[in-house]
């Protein structure tokens, strides 16, 4: 049923290339900007498909099955795009900041298979306010990982460091959205275990 809401979804799956291409050279702040710009509209489309579906009482099949994974997908892109360019990197700890990005990750397939799992079992695993916290996290830090590129003279100095705010507010709160996926990945695998033999 290709309502508006589905159509909106399908539009980020279908923009995530241009996303990445426009991501993929790092010293192109032009193209970063432009990728900050579109991964905005996507996050809009993202809140406006459900909200849509649930007002107009069109809520399909074909949307629930896909809204979840334009979001991992879209996640799973600008992290590894980010990841490859050499832009999870910091002071202190360098490219460790790519764990954080691991940690979403492997978070995001192993909840997508244990609702595979309990979707068989037909028990249904709510979103918790916790998971949402998670995910309006996740949203700022890629975003804002990705206006540091396209801004790079938005800087400030703390005695000698010299740190671009959007970049830093950027693996600060990809930080944040790592330890809140584990807390709300252990949350799902604990309603998982109940229904494992």
């Amino acid at each position: 049923m290709m309502s508006l809401p589905n159509i909106l979804t399908l539009s980020r799956i279908v923009a995530l290339p241009l996303l990445a291409f426009l991501m993929w050279w790092p010293d192109w702040e032009f193209g970063y900007l432009l990728a900050f710009g579109l991964y905005s509209l996507m996050g809009i489309t993202d809140y406006f498909d459900g909200y849509l579906a649930r007002s107009s009482g069109t809520v399909s099949k074909l949307g629930i099955f896909l809204d979840p994974i334009a979001d991992k997908i879209m996640v799973a892109t600008v992290i590894l795009v980010l990841a490859a360019q050499g832009v999870l990197r910091g002071p202190f700890v360098g490219d460790a900041h790519v764990i954080a990005g691991l940690i979403i990750m492997a978070r995001e397939i192993a909840v997508s298979g244990l609702r595979e799992f309990l979707g068989g079992l037909q028990v249904s695993v709510p979103v918790s306010r916790l998971a949402k916290w998670k995910t309006t996290f996740q949203l700022i830090c890629l975003g804002a990982l990705i206006l540091g590129k396209a801004m790079p003279w938005w800087t400030v100095t703390i005695d000698s460091l010299v740190m671009n705010v959007p970049h830093t507010v950027g693996l600060t709160t990809l930080w944040a959205a790592a330890v809140l996926t584990v807390i709300t990945g252990w949350d799902y695998l604990r309603v998982g275990l109940r229904h494992m033999d």
